[in-house]
């Protein structure tokens, strides 16, 4: 069976995004770039809320045509636009780039895909991911702590009533200061 696996970066504070949305202090150079292709391209698909498919679509479709691109941006823009995706949202009616929109997160509905063949599901989008933890339904956290306090903006976990309790599977730093931690379910 596939796994849900929620893949978002974080300040050293905690916050997936400053004050407005703010995302510029994300690190991601050459090191970290590949190493999201090389996660992303074992995917099945990707699944995301409105906000975060949207800034997805305003870029990488066409990202490889930009001669400012990198070759990891460049690879990426190939891999967004041919993987599979879900986005949850109640005000899309369509969505491009091999893209299906799904209204509501329903557990059921969320284990059939799941049963479906294919490679693991990254979830991205923090709206989303508290209403997949609500429901138990994400199997893996890789969190990427980027080397950067925020002093405020939006936390990543931030729904109070829900409790989890993980087991650590691995580490990695890059060269950057960036640091994964990767966690699966833990007993509960």
């Amino acid at each position: 069976m596939r796994k849900i696996i929620l893949m978002m970066s974080v300040s050293l504070d905690g916050y997936f995004e400053g004050p407005d949305r703010d995302i510029s202090w994300h690190l991601v150079d050459e090191e970290l770039h590949r190493h999201f292709n090389e996660q992303c391209k074992g995917m099945g698909a990707f699944m995301d809320g409105r906000v975060t498919y949207e800034l997805m679509a305003e870029f990488w479709p066409t990202a490889d045509r930009d001669p400012a691109s990198t070759g990891p941006m460049f690879e990426f823009a190939g891999i967004w636009r041919d993987m599979p995706k879900f986005v949850f949202s109640r005000t899309l009616t369509t969505a491009d780039w091999n893209t299906t929109v799904i209204r509501d997160v329903v557990p059921e509905e969320i284990a059939e895909l799941k049963a479906q063949p294919g490679g693991d599901i990254a979830l991205g989008g923090a709206n989303l991911a508290a209403t997949f933890m609500e429901h138990g339904l994400i199997d893996e956290y890789r969190i990427y702590v980027h080397p950067v306090v925020l002093g405020r903006g939006r936390p990543l976990f931030e729904s109070p009533d829900v409790r989890m309790n993980l087991k650590l599977a691995g580490t990695q730093t890059f060269g950057n200061g960036v640091v994964l931690l990767h966690y699966g379910r833990g007993q509960d």
